[in-house]
This record gives structure tokens, sequence and C-alpha cells, in this order.
């Protein structure tokens, strides 16, 4: 592996198409690799949490990219770097000519003052049906920030553009108001901040930091559930914020109703201000996403790559500019316009394989969401925080993969067929009429 940099440059394409867009600034964007030993990669991170999360998170899925582009490599290792070595690092990222490949590493130029990016903007935001009413309170609260629609609360699923919105509201009231300080960052950081204040006995400044703001911008809201010293101290925020009439915009990959172990006091704050989703992308909007995606690569795709791209793609802006930025960049290396074959070749080998889940996933995921015991679901109690959860298995078992009733009974602890056959039938009627429960059921299919 001969030169480092152009391998991780090329690898930080793909991840960012696996990641939002928050966490790719917050812990991806100041990694490099740092030195390759008999296959084993050792990527150089600032810290230990960053450390941590991308072995949580990404860490298979770092080493397959890796693979993919050096067979060679067959291990990956995490190394803190020294200060200098960050500090050499940011020298040489300011360095890079702008006549370099324009790939999503535009995230270099982030404020560090606000945390924006300013490639999120309105101007390059596509708006479609999946996100006009997101966009147009958006709108609203760009023009009267803090006395309308306070709070904002954008929720959908992954790579929607939840992150881009938000953020375009942070640069326009910028650009509007110059006087107002704005500030944008993941509940994620918010609680690593919190978590540092406590532990160094700075409680006290990371209060202050927090309230100097007019406008707090903060993404993936669903990380506080069942942080109950997060939620506190966010309640309190909150209050400054909203007495002083300074506006709040939050982001969720779910309704605020349905975060699990989220204090109600919180839900109701939440629920105070506009709660509006983004639904999930039609085949139109997709099309005109790719369109807007290939602008600053300077590249056009004829109306059949577009349509076989919309159609492949369904549900995920993120990994649409992800696989734009490889059609870029192979356009650029073999100097030659792609066919509709060497498209069908690269999203082969890069889009997001569509997942297999086995039964045991899914209960995992809906139990994870629900906040019980995996195990809870298999035995025989009848306790009801336990019994809707396992009804909705049940359904989700049987409407979306298509299960025969007593395969789903029996790989849920061995219940009769006809207990199976109840429950579906129940989640089927019930949600014609409790709209929580299909919020829930909906959110549910996101995560799978």
């Amino acid at each position: 592996m001969n030169d480092y940099s152009q391998i991780w440059q090329t690898a930080l394409i793909e991840i960012q198409s696996l990641v939002s867009p928050a966490n790719y600034s917050t812990w991806v964007k100041t990694t490099k690799i740092v030195r390759e030993e008999e296959g084993i990669v050792f990527l150089g991170v600032p810290n230990e949490f960053t450390r941590e999360w991308l072995f949580k998170k990404c860490h298979n899925s770092i080493l397959r990219i890796l693979r993919q582009l050096n067979e060679r490599v067959r291990a990956l290792e995490y190394v803190v770097m020294r200060e200098d070595e960050q500090r050499s690092d940011e020298a040489r990222k300011k360095a890079i000519s702008t006549s370099t490949i324009a790939m999503p590493l535009q995230d270099f130029y982030i404020n560090k003052e606000d945390n924006l990016n300013p490639r999120y903007t309105f101007d390059n935001f596509v708006i479609g049906p999946f996100n006009e009413l997101a966009h147009a309170a958006a709108a609203m609260v760009v023009k009267n920030p803090g006395q309308v629609y306070n709070p904002l609360f954008v929720y959908g699923g992954t790579g929607r553009g939840k992150t881009h919105l938000i953020q375009a509201v942070g640069n326009k009231i910028k650009s509007l108001f110059p006087n107002k300080k704005v500030y944008y960052l993941t509940a994620e950081r918010f609680g690593s901040d919190l978590f540092d204040a406590l532990q160094t006995s700075k409680a006290q400044q990371f209060k202050e930091k927090y309230r100097k703001y007019d406008i707090l911008i903060m993404d993936d809201v669903q990380f506080f559930s069942s942080k109950e010293k997060f939620q506190e101290e966010l309640f309190h925020i909150f209050n400054t914020f909203h007495d002083t009439a300074r506006q709040l915009v939050f982001s969720s990959d779910r309704h605020p109703n349905i975060i699990p172990d989220l204090e109600d006091r919180i839900r109701s704050r939440f629920n105070a201000g506009m709660i509006i989703d983004i639904a999930e992308l039609d085949k139109e909007s997709r099309m005109a996403i790719i369109r807007t995606k290939c602008g600053p690569h300077n590249i056009t795709l004829t109306e059949e790559i577009i349509d076989y791209l919309a159609t492949e793609i369904e549900d995920n802006i993120r990994e649409i500019e992800g696989i734009v930025n490889i059609v870029a960049h192979q356009t650029i290396h073999k100097n030659k316009d792609l066919n509709l074959n060497d498209i069908k070749n690269i999203l082969k080998n890069n889009a997001k394989p569509k997942k297999m889940l086995s039964s045991k996933e899914i209960v995992k995921t809906v139990c994870n969401f629900y906040n019980i015991d995996e195990d809870s679901i298999y035995n025989k109690t009848r306790k009801k925080e336990v019994v809707k959860p396992r009804q909705v298995i049940m359904y989700i078992l049987r409407e979306d993969f298509s299960l025969s009733f007593p395969s789903i009974g029996d790989k849920l602890g061995g219940r009769d067929h006809t207990t199976v056959i109840h429950s579906y039938e129940k989640i089927k009627e019930d949600i014609k009429s409790n709209s929580l429960l299909l919020q829930e059921i909906t959110q549910l299919r996101t995560m799978l």
C-alpha cells in the first residue's frame, strides 16, 4: 500500500454514503491512515471517543471498503494520534489545491465557530412531494427566528436530507441576520461535551457555552433515549431558549412521541412547536436529486442512466450522493462519459446491498426500539410491555417477509400458529385507527 492518503480519500467517498453528514463531520473526517504493516492498516484517530465510536459503528464497513481498494488488507487497527501529528495533518488539508477533484471532502471547510457546512443551503436543497412541507416550515423559521415554529422538529428515515435542511436554516439565518449567533451540533456531540464537562468539573462553562447562542440546531436527538442526565441539561437549555424567544431546531430519525425513554416534559416541549416529517422519496424526486448532485462535478448523465439509478436506489439521498461521487471519480479517471453498463457495474460493486434479515435481527431491532429484553419475546410472559412488541414482530414477519404463520410461531418460542394469526390480525386492524402505532411500525421499517 503505497499511497495512504489517496486510498483513504477514496475510502472516505464510500464511507460518506454509510453515515450521516453529522457523524461524518464529528467522527470520520479527522482520521487518516498512518501506516500499514503486513496487511494491517493503522487508522489514526484524534481521541479515544472517536476510536470507540468507529469500532462500534463502522469497523466492519471500513475494513470491507479497504479490502475492496487493496486486496492485501487483512485487518484494521486504531491509533490515537499525537497532537503534532494532528496539526501537521490539518496543515496538509489547508494546502490541498482547489483544483483537486471536488469529492465530498468539502467538509474541510466547515465553519469552526458554528459547525455549519456551507454546502447545505436552500439553493441546492431539492424540493419534492416528500419534503415540501418540511421545507416550507423551515422557510418560515428563517423569516422569523424564535417567533414561529419554535422549536422546529424534523424527523424521517436515514438519508432523506434532514441534516441538509436544518443546516440550511442556520446558514440562511446567518446571511439574513449577521448579528445572530448560530450553532449546529449532533446530540451525540452534546452528550460527549457534557460528559467531559462533568468529568472535569466544568459544568458551569458547559452551560454558559450553549446559552450564548441565538439559534441552536441539534441533529439526531433520538440519541437522548434513556440518558436522563443529558435530557435534564437539554430541558434547562430548552427553557432558556424558549423563554427568551431564541430559536431551537431539532432532527431525529423518528417522531418524538416514539423515542423510547424520553421524559414527558421533553416530549411536551417538542410538541409545543412544529413537528414535521420528511417522507419516503418518490422516483421523480430521486431523479431530480441525481441531476442536482451531478452539478458540482460538472458531469452530465443520460436520462436512461438517471432513470436506472433512481429505480435502483430507492430511499436514501446519502446513498445517491455516494454513488454520484463514485461515478464522477470514474468519469474523470477514465476521461470519458460512462455508459449504462459502466453504471450497472459501479452500482453492483458499491451500492448498499439490500438487507436479508434473520428473525433474530428483527427481534433485536424491535426490542431495542421498545427498550425491552430480547429474551422476553420468546418467553411465555403476557406482560403488556412485551405483548405489543411481540405482536408487532409477528406482523412484520408476516407482512414484510411473507413468513408462514407456523414458521413465525416456531421462531418466537414455539407458539401456536393460531396465536400468530390473532396477533397479526390485531396489529393489522389497530393501525387503521391508531396513528401512533402506525408511526411506530413505519419507523421500524426504516430501521430494518
